[in-house]
């Protein structure tokens, strides 16, 4: 390990998928949208890191390989003696889940052992997932926003709806939306956290909070939209054959927030289909698996972007 900090860091949960695989077989995958997208970025040659708590089992040695191997700064992985946090997955189409992990690894992460300096290093930090709804650890990364925020660090929000986020994550919600100076959101996310399907309504409830972020709107085989202030750019993703969408969403916020930090000059347009290849660079893999720079780059240039105005 090197003396050098990350340029993006992101924080949250890493946790383990148990995926029921037919009867009473259980698969276990290493996940945790904020640590698919730390590995997005490290593969897109990025100095970055999973900021978190993981456990000291054999599910927190597999999250702490599969973190090595994707090069992330490992001094921002902190080794938890807590249970690990689980994502019981017990069915695929449609996905049913539920979430294990009262007082679990996760709930530890402590942002005073993070290495000296880091945060006068760090360009772009990003927050989101289950962490934002899971006491003590949404508050601790609430303040750690705040701070980066202050410091004139970027910041990047996905909410990545799940059930736990009800009414009670609205304040959250609104919150990381006027921190944020990029917000991915999905048409379930949207579905979800404001419990409606005037999906339109949710989205112009979304951007008045924040009018000046940039709101990468996401609606899957539909394509996606980008809004920056009054103007807005359309995309529908390139024609591939999708292996699966494990990861797309990750890997979409991920290539946006590359193209913005590689490529400050560039339009929205350009950035837009930088986003869209990353999405369908992973859906050509099974898993989270991150795309490399040179399938998002001929997969961007076969998306094709409309202004909306």
């Amino acid at each position: 390990m090197t003396d050098s900090l990350p340029q993006f860091v992101s924080f949250g949960e890493a946790l383990t998928d148990m995926i029921r695989d037919g009867g009473d077989h259980w698969l276990a995958k290493p996940g945790g949208a904020p640590w698919n997208v730390a590995r997005v970025m490290a593969s897109l040659g990025v100095p970055s890191a999973f900021g978190g708590a993981i456990s000291h089992d054999v599910f927190g040695d597999t999250l702490w390989l599969a973190s090595q191997q994707a090069g992330l700064d490992m001094r921002f992985i902190q080794r938890v003696k807590a249970s690990p946090l689980l994502a019981m997955v017990y069915q695929l189409s449609p996905p049913r889940y539920f979430f294990i992990g009262d007082d679990s690894a996760d709930l530890h992460f402590d942002v005073a052992q993070l290495p000296a300096s880091w945060a006068d290093q760090v360009h772009w930090a990003m927050f989101g997932g289950i962490s934002l709804a899971r006491e003590p650890l949404a508050s601790h990364l609430l303040q750690l926003a705040s701070q980066l925020k202050a410091q004139g660090v970027r910041i990047a929000y996905d909410p990545n709806f799940r059930a736990a986020m009800d009414e009670r994550y609205d304040p959250t919600l609104r919150k990381m939306v006027e921190l944020a100076d990029v917000i991915k959101v999905s048409d379930e996310d949207l579905a979800g956290l404001f419990r409606t399907q005037d999906l339109s309504t949710a989205l112009a409830t979304i951007r008045s909070w924040h009018p000046d972020a940039l709101f990468f709107y996401t609606q899957g085989a539909e394509g996606a939209t980008l809004y920056a202030q009054q103007s807005s750019w359309q995309a529908r993703p390139p024609e591939i054959e999708v292996i699966d969408t494990v990861g797309a969403g990750d890997a979409s916020i991920g290539g946006l927030i590359h193209s913005l930090m590689q490529h400050p000059a560039a339009d929205m347009p350009t950035h837009l289909r930088y986003a869209m290849g990353a999405g369908a660079g992973a859906c050509m893999a099974a898993g989270a698996t991150p795309p490399t720079i040179q399938q998002i780059q001929q997969l961007a240039a076969r998306v094709v972007v409309k202004s909306g105005g």
